[in-house]
């Protein structure tokens, strides 16, 4: 495989920060996808050992992380760049945060954040991305977004329910 320069892997990144920032104005998040990742990329998201999505294929990508996940309710959402790390082996490290509609009373942001550990192929598209972020963390964002008034009636039923179901499924599992 092709190693990559530095100048290379941040202009990748940028490329998908801003994607994500259009995919967060315009609610289209599969856009980018063809572009951006290699047809064969494999693509995992965790979700706190309590689900794991993983999609192999630009396909089942568009078909998962960003099309039946980001779809439906989380309008209002961002999903703002913090940095970018750039590693060795054609790696990157990207933080983010996943930042809630409307501000708090105090004018801060209802966020949590997330990291990305991509692996670029010699042409500098995706081949492998792991998104980890702390998920009790995001549930109690979106209480307080609840609270709030600002948490969509679709995403709480959708993703919000049904993952504190498996967190509490998970912790409540004898040692």
């Amino acid at each position: 495989m092709t190693t990559l320069d530095d100048a290379t892997l941040r202009a990748a990144a940028q490329k998908l920060i801003e994607a994500h920032a259009e995919a967060s104005r315009s609610n289209d998040w599969t856009f980018f996808v063809d572009e951006l990742y290699a047809r064969n990329c494999v693509y995992t998201c965790e979700y706190a050992g309590v689900m794991e999505v993983t999609a192999r294929g630009v396909d089942e990508i568009k078909a998962t992380h960003y099309g039946r996940d980001m779809q439906v309710g989380w309008e209002g959402w961002s999903f703002p760049y913090e940095g970018v790390y750039v590693g060795t082996a054609n790696r990157l490290v990207t933080h983010w945060l996943n930042r809630g509609p409307g501000q708090r009373p105090d004018g801060g942001f209802y966020q949590t954040p997330g990291i990305s550990f991509l692996t670029l192929d010699g042409d500098a598209r995706i081949a492998r991305q792991l998104d980890l972020f702390d998920l009790a963390h995001q549930m109690k964002l979106c209480d307080e977004l609840e609270d709030a008034g600002l948490l969509s009636p679709a995403l709480k039923q959708q993703w919000v329910l049904p993952m504190k179901a498996r967190l509490e499924a998970q912790l409540q599992r004898a040692p």
